[in-house]
């Protein structure tokens, strides 16, 4: 394909590949990065709630066992020592209990008659406290429940093993402690005290409504990263993927052009756009009259390569005005010094296209184009095209008018096949219809195409306008278009479209 840009380095052209194949990737990466961070912070919070929920049922049974123990605080240690050690032996988890009086343990179940000093200021709401251990187990965390009644007062400890042995069961992969007040405890059973360190990914915290202690859960730094390599294989592999064909895709495109317009101005200033004539004959005699002029563009490296390929970019980019008046010039003087031999009126017929109806640069176009013919040798006819629609403005009118006070004649190409043809017939003074050749085709064959066909004949006859059938290919064609009184063939059977040199020698030949 010529529509190539050779403006970019090759440094930019790979900057924009890599670039295309990069940015999916990336931008599939931050969207798994971020479901990574979604998906690990659903889970820490799950894990602290559930946590909490075991927390608090655990506390239940200890804070039972306290609470039945509350009225027999002010009884002799002797008579309620018993007592004490069945809520020890009835109770999960409850490691020992004990009987306070006045703030002071008076009674334990570990020991009997005791006597310590014990504060409730040292517990968090006067009621919960997470100790490092007591007497019998220095090393071991202790969590202890206590009630009080006035003077009275029950405490119930819970063992640290347990608390420890459910934040590594309900913790497993993740970071998760437990906190009472200023003291908090890791899920490997180590006491600490002070505001714990905030948990480097996706940090939950969640406070139990019945009891004063928080559980905070979350996961170690770079957490998302294994995360999403352990979860996301296969999409890691999609992705690589799509950035390979993003890649591939921003190469082709910058290899088929990033801007064919400029391509094609290089190609004008060059002009490498040239003349190709096809001839059109009288329908009767078989004599060429006319020709059509169809632009094709000689590239140096692509070839011949035909209208349908570039005309729709020279509309895009604004170039067919130009174009079409080079391909003007160079027919004028390729015929032009040959016009006096004509026998009679020369048929030459160019598109035009909406763009060149915006203003009367037109006009001055034609104008030198018949200038350069002997007077009355040929007749100029402008096919007007559907690629764009021709707006019936003020301009397009007297555009036309003064087209045709020069003499020039006006035809509706692939007339039958466009959304505008009869508005074109209604619009504008027209004096040419051009049957496309898809009815041409199926003369003999389709007998629908056959009606459309006399349709589009017996319009024509009504409105007084000459005909041309393009695509006649077959004598037989030829025959029953003939019979129907077309005007003047154009096809295959007659001519192919042929360099300017070719058809000049066939001309004078015939």
């Amino acid at each position: 394909m010529p529509l190539k840009s050779t403006l970019h380095p090759l440094g930019a052209r790979l900057a924009v590949t890599l670039l295309s194949g990069l940015l999916p990737v990336l931008l599939g990466l931050v969207i798994l990065y971020m479901q990574a961070e979604r998906v690990l912070r659903h889970s820490a919070q799950h894990t602290s709630e559930e946590a909490t929920r075991q927390f608090e049922l655990m506390l239940d049974n200890t804070a039972q066992a306290a609470r039945e123990l509350l009225p027999l605080a002010g009884q002799s240690c002797l008579d309620v020592t018993l007592a004490l050690r069945e809520q020890v032996t009835r109770r999960p988890f409850v490691r020992s209990t004990n009987l306070l009086w006045d703030d002071t343990i008076y009674c334990s179940s570990l020991f009997g008659d005791y006597h310590e000093k014990m504060p409730s200021g040292d517990y968090a709401d006067g009621h919960l406290s997470l100790m490092n251990g007591n007497p019998v187990t220095p090393d071991t965390a202790l969590l202890v429940y206590r009630i009080s009644d006035g003077k009275r007062g029950a405490m119930s400890t819970l063992d640290g093993y347990h608390l420890s042995n459910l934040l590594r069961l309900i913790g497993r992969q993740k970071l998760l402690l437990l906190q009472v007040g200023p003291n908090w405890l890791a899920a490997d059973g180590s006491f600490h005290q002070g505001e714990p360190p905030e948990l480097p990914v996706a940090e939950n915290r969640q406070t139990s409504a019945r009891y004063p202690f928080s559980v905070r859960a979350g996961f170690p730094e770079g957490e998302v990263w294994r995360y999403m390599i352990s979860e996301y294989p296969p999409l890691f592999s999609l992705l690589l993927f799509f950035g390979v064909i993003s890649g591939l895709i921003g190469h082709a495109i910058q290899k088929r052009s990033s801007s064919p317009t400029l391509e094609m101005q290089r190609a004008l200033d060059a002009g490498e756009f040239v003349p190709y004539f096809q001839p059109v004959v009288q329908a009767l005699s078989k004599k060429c009259t006319g020709v059509e002029v169809l632009m094709r563009w000689n590239h140096p490296k692509e070839g011949l390569v035909r209208a349908d390929l570039f005309i729709p970019f020279a509309e895009h980019g604004g170039l067919i005005v130009p174009m079409t008046r080079s391909i003007m010039q160079q027919t004028a003087r390729l015929l032009g010094p040959r016009s006096a031999s004509f026998d009679e009126p020369f048929h030459i017929g160019i598109n035009i296209t909406a763009d060149h109806c915006q203003d009367f640069v037109l006009v001055e176009d034609c104008r030198q184009f018949l200038e350069a013919f002997a007077p009355g040798s040929i007749h100029l006819v402008l096919e007007l095209t559907e690629r764009k629609l021709i707006e019936p403005t003020a301009i397009t009118h007297q555009l036309f008018e003064q087209l045709h006070d020069l003499g020039v004649m006006i035809a509706i190409d692939d007339f039958g096949t466009g959304h505008s043809s009869l508005g074109y017939l209604r619009q504008f003074n027209v004096d040419f219809v051009k049957i496309d050749q898809s009815f041409v085709a199926m003369i003999g064959i389709d007998t629908l195409s056959s009606h459309i066909l006399d349709s589009i004949i017996e319009l024509a006859v009504k409105l007084d306008l000459a005909m041309i059938a393009e695509g006649v290919e077959t004598r037989e064609q030829s025959d029953y278009l003939t019979a129907h009184h077309v005007n003047y063939l154009q096809g295959y059977l007659f001519g192919r479209p042929m360099p300017a040199t070719d058809f000049i020698n066939a001309l004078s030949d015939h």
